[in-house]
Order: C-alpha cells, then sequence, then structure tokens
C-alpha cells in the first residue's frame, strides 16, 4: 500500500473517529444532564471518578503498549505471533484487575452506605467489565491494522447505545439501585463491544471479501493462540517494543488520570466535589475527546506506517518523508486553530454553558472559573496530542526507553503539583498543574521533531505560527464576547442571554472567514484528507 492509500485511509479513520466521538460525547452529554435530575451529585463523583478510573486503569495498563508496538509497522507481520501476543493482555488483566480491587475495597476510603450502597459489588463488576472488554483486543488490533474503519463505529456506537438506554431505564425505574445501575450499563457496554466484533470476524473469515483483501487470517481457529513447529510463539522483537511502552504507558496514565489519581488517594476533594469538577471536566474536554484524540489515534498508525521507526530522516524514504511533514504541518495548525477558538469562546461562554447545562449547581461556586481554565487547557492538549504522535511513531526502541525517564520525572511532577495546588486553588489547581506539565512534554517534542528535520529541507513545525490577521481576528473576538458577557449574561432572562449569544455566533463566524481566507492550505487539507466522503471507498 502506497503512502498515498496509508494517508486517505489515515484520514478515513480520523474522520469516522471523530464522528463516532462526537456521537459518543453528545450521549454522554445528554445522559450526565439527565441523570443529575435523579441522582445525588455525590454519586456521580463514585462512579465517574473512583470507579472509572479503576476501569480505564485496568484496561489502559492491559493493552496500550500491545496496541501502539502491534501497530507499529502497519500489516507487515508474522500475524499468528502478534495473535498470541496480543492474548497475554486477558492474563495481565486479570492481575492488574485483582490488585487494583483490592485496594479500592480495602486501602481506599470507602463511602458511606448509606448515602451511597452497593459500593463493593460495583467495584467488582467495574472490573469484569475491564476484563470483558480485553477479550476483543486481538480483534481490535487486526481491525485497526486493516484500516476497517466502518467495524470500530458500528461496534462502539450499537455499545454506546444500548449503554445509554439501559442507564435511562433503570435511574428513572429503580433509582434505589444506586452503583448497581451504572454498574450494569458498563458490563451491557463491553459485552455488546466484544459481541460486535467477533460476529463481524466469524462471518469476514474465510470470505470472498477476505481473499480479495488477502487477509492473513484463514479461519477462526486463527483467531485463539496457536503455535507452528519451527518458529517462536511470539514476534520476540515486537514483545520487547511492548515492554518499552508498558513502561512508558505505566507513567503516561499518571498523567492522563492524574488528578483523579489524586483525588482517590489523597481525598483532596468531598465526593460531591469531585462530582462537581468531573461534570465540569467532561464537559470542557468534549472537544478534545472527540475531536483531537481520534486524530491523534489514526494518525499515529499513518506516521507508524509512513515512516521507519528509529531511522534518521535522510535514510527514510523521502517521498513518504515529505508528505509526513506536510501531514505533520497541516495537523498542528489544525488543531492550533481549534484550540485557540476555545480557549477564546470559553472564556466568555463558560458560565452561560453550566448554567444551562446544570441550573445553579453547576454554574455557583467554582464551576465557571474551572471551565474557563479548562479552555486554556485544551489548546496545551490539542498540540501536545499531535506532537506526541508524531514522536512516538519516529522513536527508536532506545529513545522510547531514555523518554521513560522524562515520563517518570514529569510524573512524580506533576503528582506533588497537583497536591500542592489543589489544596491552595482546589479544582483549579488540578488544571494547573496539568497546563505545566503538558508544557514540558510539548517542548520535549517540539525539540525532538526539530532535531528529526534538522538535516532536511522540511519543516513542519510552521504550523505553529498562525496568520496575524487571525490572531488579531481573536483579539478582537475575546474583547467583544467578554464585554458581551459583562453587559447580557447570565442574570437578565432569557433574551439577553441569546443576544450574548449572537455576539459570540457573529464573532465566531469572522473568525471562520479569516480562517478561509488566510490558512489556504489547512482548508485543502481539510476538504481532502479529513472530510470522510473522500475516503468511503477505503474501508
Amino acid at each position: 500500500m502506497s503512502s498515498q492509500d496509508m494517508l486517505k485511509n489515515a484520514s478515513t479513520l480520523a474522520s469516522y473517529n471523530v464522528l463516532l466521538q462526537v456521537m459518543f460525547r453528545v450521549l454522554t452529554f445528554l445522559l450526565n444532564a439527565f441523570t443529575l435530575r435523579f441522582v445525588s451529585k455525590e454519586l456521580i463523583g463514585v462512579v465517574n471518578v473512583r470507579l472509572t478510573l479503576l476501569y480505564s486503569t485496568v484496561v489502559f495498563l492491559s493493552r496500550e503498549a500491545f496496541r501502539r508496538a502491534c501497530l507499529s509497522g502497519g500489516t507487515d507481520h508474522n500475524w499468528r505471533q502478534v495473535i498470541n501476543l496480543l492474548w497475554l493482555t486477558l492474563p495481565l488483566g486479570v492481575l492488574w484487575a485483582s490488585l487494583l480491587v483490592c485496594v479500592w475495597l480495602w486501602l481506599l476510603e470507602v463511602p458511606d452506605p448509606l448515602t451511597i450502597p452497593h459500593y463493593g459489588p460495583a467495584v467488582g463488576l467495574f472490573a469484569l467489565a475491564a476484563l470483558q472488554e480485553l477479550l476483543a483486543e486481538p480483534l481490535w488490533v487486526l481491525a485497526q491494522a486493516h484500516m476497517f474503519v466502518r467495524l470500530k463505529v458500528v461496534a462502539e456506537s450499537l455499545a454506546m447505545v444500548a449503554k445509554c438506554v439501559l442507564t435511562v431505564v433503570l435511574v428513572v425505574s429503580a433509582p434505589q439501585w444506586g452503583l448497581y445501575i451504572f454498574s450494569a450499563a458498563q458490563l451491557v457496554y463491553t459485552g455488546f463491544l466484544v459481541l460486535c466484533y467477533f460476529v463481524y470476524f466469524l462471518r469476514f473469515l474465510g470470505s470472498g471479501e477476505a481473499n480479495r483483501k488477502y487477509f492473513p487470517l484463514q479461519r477462526v481457529a486463527d483467531l485463539l493462540p496457536s503455535s507452528v513447529e519451527g518458529e517462536p510463539v511470539i514476534d520476540w522483537t515486537l514483545a520487547r517494543l511492548t515492554w518499552s511502552f508498558f513502561k512508558q504507558s505505566f507513567l503516561k496514565q499518571i498523567l492522563t488520570e492524574g488528578e483523579r489519581y489524586v483525588m482517590t488517594f489523597l481525598n483532596v476533594l468531598s465526593f460531591g466535589e469531585q462530582g462537581v469538577y468531573d461534570i465540569v471536566n467532561n464537559l470542557g474536554s468534549m472537544v478534545a475527546r472527540f475531536i483531537f484524540l481520534p486524530i491523534e489515534e489514526s494518525f499515529y498508525v499513518f506516521f507508524a506506517k509512513v515512516l521507519e521507526r528509529g531511522r534518521d530522516v535522510r535514510q527514510q524514504k523521502q517521498e513518504e518523508v515529505a508528505i509526513a511533514a506536510e501531514v505533520l504541518e497541516c495537523l498542528l495548525k489544525l488543531v492550533l486553530v481549534i484550540g485557540l477558538i476555545i480557549t477564546v469562546f470559553g472564556y466568555a461562554y463558560s458560565h452561560l454553558a453550566l448554567d444551562i447545562y446544570g441550573g445553579s449547581l453547576l454554574s455557583s461556586g467554582a464551576g465557571p472559573s474551572l471551565l474557563r481554565c479548562y479552555s486554556s487547557y485544551v489548546l496545551l492538549l490539542a498540540i501536545n496530542g499531535i506532537t506526541e504522535c508524531f514522536v512516538f511513531a519516529a522513536m527508536s526502541k532506545e529513545e522510547v526507553d531514555r523518554y521513560n525517564l522524562v515520563m517518570l520525572a514529569l510524573s512524580i511532577s506533576f503528582l506533588l503539583l497537583s497536591y500542592m495546588l489543589t489544596w491552595w486553588a482546589g479544582g483549579i489547581g488540578f488544571i494547573l498543574a496539568n497546563c505545566l506539565n503538558m508544557g514540558l512534554r510539548i517542548l520535549h517534542s517540539l525539540f525532538y521533531i526539530h532535531r528529526y528535520f534538522l538535516s532536511s529541507q522540511w519543516t513542519p513545525l510552521r504550523g505553529l505560527r498562525p496568520s496575524p490577521l487571525l490572531l488579531l481576528a481573536l483579539a478582537l473576538s475575546a474583547v467583544l464576547t467578554a464585554l458581551s458577557e459583562g453587559v447580557f449574561c447570565c442574570d437578565g432572562g432569557w433574551l439577553l442571554r441569546l443576544v450574548h449569544i449572537a455576539v459570540g455566533a457573529g464573532c465566531l463566524l469572522g473568525v471562520l472567514v479569516t480562517v478561509l481566507l488566510t490558512e489556504t492550505k489547512l482548508v485543502q487539507f481539510v476538504r481532502t484528507q479529513l472530510l470522510p466522503r473522500y475516503g468511503k471507498k477505503h474501508t
């Protein structure tokens, strides 16, 4: 497959992933707004912080390193050995789940059983849901490596819809079940996910379509662990790379979910405060998760296939390096523009958004300040996602090992900063600590990218320089929307709120027109690579 074909497939995957994440976040957004009317913020804090952290930790530590290693190099693997390696995620998941369930039950503060009952069974059920999801891991990697983009969309869409429907029904009909509701919904979600992947591959393997695509596996039995006499059971090169990524993923998980770990283990916020912080955090990160994360995941696959890991830029195929550099520049410009827009308009519309979403429960107190700070943090999230996406795809195993030391230092500093800043500034301290650490990670990635392309003619970091006219339009929008908030929002009724919204819409339109006129290369990239209609045939 040529680099142009891989770019189209990666772009299509990113487009479908964005649409999928939009649906996920909208459904979660509506689900949280609905459940806020039926359950307490303390219950939301336990579910969204404590139990979700258990689930995400088991899943991430069990599979992330395997995913990154097995997707390196595209489809050029001995897939029997890769499948054997991927099935190790399940016993690893059992080990992590057993250890973490003991921690969650006996070392952490247990919620008051009168206000939040069924905590113990809920911990076990969330861990079981994580293990259930790991059953589909070999199939997920196969689908990603061979660009089965629609499979992921259909599977995760059905699973999310089933989870939302069950949650709504149980919250309305049996609110006294408490944590059992969300535990059952999580089990249904992972169950649907596994079922969809297995049903698809049961139908696909051995079919005419599989033969036309020269799919490396022919029978359902090939999906299970097996060995062939005379060859290793697993690919030891990938196994060593997996170990390097595992050490890194452990640290990355601390950085990604650091504030939840601090809240869970150090008790700096009550369960109610954790609930409010988590709602604001989810609201603030919606764009980051449903736009930036899918782009990062999809283009990591692209960069990993186009670039030969650990080789100097002069030793790479120059045509493919040129494409990678151009894509990196356009991606940096894209996420920078989106991040700047969110930062500018997030400041003036945080209070209104929280008031509409959750009423005075969220719009009073620290909620608006939290969301304003998070709007600035989104800009750093956007840049870091793309720069690390490229860096992780280009690094050699030795460089990955050295970067693990950097991640270790960042993890320790983040935890210390989070603890100190939270005592000083409450929930805002978490965001400030994240901003500082994200800034350091970005600097490291920028230095790596600069050195990588130093001996070549390409300078993809130009993508971080927006046009002066765009900066002027954003500055004017920041001033106008801030003045509008002071005059029209948010205690004067809905008519004045609509005026404030209209002012923001006008400013946003002006910014978008400026982007169309000044960032023509970016606009062309979005039109030709990120819109799914240009890659529908690449499934």
